[in-house]
């Protein structure tokens, strides 16, 4: 099989293009090679999407076509540039492309309007609603949620993991019981190309079922065999304190004031699970990222609070109450 990976040097489009190889299907990358390095024994190709006929070295036929595109110029040229010559398409979306965080029952953005800035961060999921359309019914389209493990440079998820790993008392957010949702980017990979040699069409949200942060920070610390000592602050300290949600600098990563995000991260994703999306348990994901973290010397600064910022947070949050009393405990 012989398959195209449009990137294939970062993250999760690396991680495809390397279990591809290992599948022995025939890889060929097409990126800038500004991210960084195919996987070993997968061939790149050194294309500019950015242009009009940017995909002109990328030679011969496929039997699958795996797009990771956020800007719907790329993926009209791609579907131009290789038409006829492709066979199964994959279209790696998001599901930042529903417009109501809050809703039960998601409903998606109007496509972004032609002649729109797709480079725009706020345009971020028009324009993945308007690249599902462009790639249209025939497509898998695999709306990926947050995505974590090894080699994630976002530092959500990994921000938890170097704080859990470093002890002392641990500032988190909301309530124990407040829903999140991931997916270890080796389990995405795996899920999307079995998906594809399979030909499944149509939109998938892919990410585990909804569980608790609770839960979430209980599968990191048995990962990472540590008891961490947890103090919960509610929202309001948080907003009152300017600690920023979601990800980003003074943030409190995978946190979401409720109830405008409810519905970001509790999708009903039993139709992904029926389709053989199988999820590691969150503990083999922690160790294994703090195993990366260890071994590449990525310091986790993109996302989070610093050391100064928590113990200041925790003095303020716990001043003047009774000497062992946790918020949330």
């Amino acid at each position: 099989m012989r398959t195209l990976v449009l990137g294939g040097t970062k993250f999760l489009s690396k991680e495809i293009a390397r279990q591809a190889h290992e599948r022995g299907h025939e890889v060929v990358c097409a990126a800038r090679g500004l991210a960084g390095a195919p996987p070993e024994g997968v061939e790149l190709v050194r294309v500019d999407r950015s242009l009009d006929g940017g995909l002109d070295p990328v030679e011969g036929t496929f039997d699958l076509v795996i797009d990771v595109a956020r800007h719907p110029s790329q993926v009209r040229r791609a579907l131009a540039e290789l038409a006829g010559r492709a066979g199964h398409w994959t279209f790696v979306s998001s599901c930042s492309v529903y417009s109501d965080e809050g809703a039960a029952t998601p409903v998606t953005h109007p496509p972004l309007a032609d002649g729109a800035d797709e480079t725009d961060p706020a345009n971020y999921g028009p324009a993945k609603v308007a690249c599902e359309r462009l790639a249209g019914d025939g497509a898998l389209l695999v709306r990926a949620g947050l995505i974590v493990g090894p080699d994630d440079l976002s530092d959500r998820f990994t921000y938890w993991v170097e704080r859990l790993a470093r002890g002392g008392p641990i500032l988190a957010p909301g309530d124990p019981a407040d829903l999140v949702q991931l997916v270890d980017v080796r389990d995405l990979a795996a899920w999307t190309l079995d998906a594809a040699e399979r030909g499944l069409t149509g939109p998938y949200d892919a990410i585990s079922m909804p569980f608790t942060r609770g839960e979430l920070l209980a599968g990191i610390a048995e990962g990472l065999g540590v008891e961490p000592e947890l103090v919960w602050a509610e929202p309001e300290f948080l907003a009152e304190h300017k600690v920023e949600p979601w990800m980003g600098p003074r943030s409190l990563p995978m946190w979401l004031p409720l109830p405008q995000y409810a519905g970001f991260m509790a999708r009903d994703t039993s139709a992904i699970l029926a389709a053989g999306l199988r999820v590691r348990p969150v503990a083999d994901t922690a160790r294994d990222t703090l195993a990366w973290l260890r071994a590449s010397g990525h310091e986790v600064s993109r996302s989070g609070l610093t050391a100064p910022e928590e113990a200041e947070l925790l003095r303020e949050l716990l001043r003047g109450r009774p000497v062992g009393l946790r918020p949330g405990a």
